[in-house]
């Protein structure tokens, strides 16, 4: 039985030397030429140009009323352009890759790329407040600055930038083209379906797309600042890791009985052995020491007690020790 295939799916003994990609020439002028592009689809919804007359005709005619039979399906796809359900997809296979390559380079450049995809695609959509279509108010109108968030869509470029990046951090050329196309069809029916279900504009789509094609282009760009990151990362789990060793091979200082200080009578003033507290602990195998932790110590000074006696005195007695009194006996004369 072969058992490479699942060898593939352990740890590797060291990191691997991967290629990060640079800002090459070819990919300066995809990104001006993708930007122009971006500029333009702007600009021609700011001035409610042809553009916006096909956003309407596309709106109007309703696809979903003329192949009901997709939508059940379409429902379902686009989620893989939501935020939420794709970042975690694609963070677990990046945290697996960090695992088994050792580097933290997969996931630090996903979060750097979704970053970038809150910030500015967050900026435009707040900044021109664009309308969505079921929320249209006035036909041939670009519905722009009006409490919308709509423009451009939020679902495109997710879907551009989070399954692009599968194939940004490929590690040969063919798993580059072969995940560049797979990214490419599912961002391409993710910002389809979105009009089909009357949720965006076209317009809104194609802005998407560029904006995310954008930040995948000028990724290279941070290259060093993930590196650097990762660098700090590392050192923090080092220096906690060599901590955690020292404190564990120090070894802890062992606790003994405490002292027992016992004073000496004094022979001046009569006072008695003084007793060590209650609770505090006598010297190892004392037959008494639970006893003395248990009870309250009595002090072996003798009492002082006051000099004679504590009888009242009498007046028809005696005191005790003198000579008691001659009685006549009974049944006879006392000679003189």
């Amino acid at each position: 039985m072969r058992t490479d295939i699942f060898a593939r799916l352990d740890r590797e003994p060291e990191p691997p030397k991967i290629e990060i990609p640079r800002m090459s020439r070819h990919r300066i002028a995809l990104f001006g030429g993708t930007l122009a592009f971006y500029l333009a689809i702007v600009f021609a919804v700011l001035v409610s140009s042809w553009l916006v007359a096909l956003d309407w005709k596309v709106m109007l005619f309703r696809p979903y009323q003329q192949w009901p039979g997709l939508h059940a399906f379409l429902d379902y796809y686009v989620v893989l352009g939501q935020r939420g359900p794709t970042a975690v997809m694609v963070a677990a296979w990046l945290g697996w890759r960090s695992w088994r390559q050792h580097t933290l380079r997969p996931l630090l450049t996903l979060g750097t790329s979704l970053l970038l995809l809150n910030v500015t695609v967050g900026a435009v959509k707040l900044g021109l407040g664009r309308l969505g279509p079921h929320y249209a108010t006035e036909i041939g109108s670009a519905e722009l600055f009006a409490g919308g968030d709509i423009f451009p869509s939020g679902h495109t470029a997710n879907a551009v930038v989070t399954w692009g990046i599968l194939a940004y951090l490929a590690t040969t050329p063919r798993a580059r083209r072969y995940l560049s196309a797979v990214s490419a069809f599912v961002s391409l029916g993710v910002g389809l379906t979105t009009v089909y279900i009357g949720t965006h504009w076209l317009s809104d789509v194609l802005l998407g797309w560029a904006a995310g094609l954008l930040i995948l282009l000028a990724l290279p760009w941070f290259e060093p600042l993930i590196t650097r990151s990762e660098v700090w990362i590392l050192s923090v789990r080092e220096r906690w890791r060599t901590r955690s060793r020292l404190r564990e091979s120090v070894p802890a200082a062992p606790v003994g009985p405490e002292p027992v200080v016992v004073l000496p009578q004094s022979l001046s003033t009569g006072e008695g052995t003084q007793e060590p507290a209650t609770g505090q602990a006598g010297p190892a195998g004392h037959p008494g020491a639970a006893r003395a932790r248990a009870h309250p110590v009595r002090s072996e000074r003798t009492p002082l007690t006051p000099g004679g006696s504590r009888r009242p005195p009498h007046a028809d007695r005696a005191p005790r020790g003198a000579a008691a009194p001659a009685r006549p006996v009974t049944g006879g004369t006392v000679s003189p």
